[in-house]
């Protein structure tokens, strides 16, 4: 996949929050997100698998890869008409995360990747997934770990958040709602990433902001340097393990229905 030009993403549109493939701007973010991904297939060979919160579709797509059978289900009607056109194969569906559209233990694996931290709810939504899944089956989420993404304050920055989690918080979360966690893990930047870290004073992730803090979604002109350098970053150049989970960027974690 060669990213687009700046600006001239033709999926769906840029809101700032949404990640989608193909598009310069957003590749930082989107390999982030598809190395999250790739770090969860393994769980999804030959499964029924729904994804809660498919947004764009690319990752429902990598998941087809691996699955017997893939479900994917957003809230937003335009963005699951998109993927309805753009993913053929993948069932899709409009729905709300707080009620399910399936039956009692009709699904191996419910994929909930950068959802959570969204929904008003938490709680109702784990009771679903336990009420959907099978016994054994599992639950894989990622989301931004709070330490890291909003180190400074008890409410969310990012105005599309709702509650963000620390890694004792999402294992907690999810064992008081029937789950038995079975990993927990973190998402860091590699070698490649921590260079471009070093050479921007520390983060890249601030460079970045620097850039678009107060410009529109795609009226933003970047820095042709830094641009490329995004641009280039790919999944395999961020790392998941479970050491130094309190300095992850973003947690990873499979928990498992009794």
């Amino acid at each position: 996949m060669s990213p687009k030009p700046a600006g001239q993403a033709e999926y769906l549109h840029l809101t700032g929050e949404r990640t989608v493939p193909g598009v310069a701007e957003e590749n930082y973010w989107f390999r982030r997100h598809e190395a999250a991904y790739s770090a969860l297939l393994p769980y999804c060979a030959g499964a029924t698998v729904l994804e809660a919160g498919c947004g764009e579709g690319y990752g429902a797509g990598l998941i087809a890869t691996r699955a017997a059978r893939v479900l994917a289900l957003d809230y937003d009607r335009p963005t699951a008409e998109h993927v309805a056109r753009g993913y053929p194969g993948i069932g899709v569906a409009q729905a709300n995360l707080a009620y399910l559209p399936l039956g009692t233990s009709t699904v191996d694996v419910v994929a909930n990747l950068q959802v959570i931290e969204h929904l008003w709810d938490q709680d109702c939504f784990l009771a679903e997934c336990l009420r959907v899944l099978r016994p054994g089956g599992r639950l894989l989420v990622t989301t931004p770990n709070r330490l890291t993404f909003t180190p400074d304050s008890d409410v969310p920055l990012n105005p599309y958040h709702t509650r963000e989690l620390a890694p004792s918080e999402l294992d907690g979360l999810l064992r008081s709602n029937g789950f038995q966690v079975e990993l927990l893990h973190g998402l860091h930047h590699g070698p490649a990433v921590r260079e471009l870290d070093r050479r921007h004073g520390g983060s890249i992730i601030d460079a970045q902001l620097a850039v678009v803090m107060g410009n529109l979604p795609g009226q933003t002109r970047w820095p042709p340097e830094l641009l490329a350098e995004i641009t280039a970053i790919r999944a395999e150049d961020f790392t998941v393990h479970g050491e130094n989970l309190d300095e992850s960027l973003d947690l990873v974690a499979v928990a498992v229905r009794p």
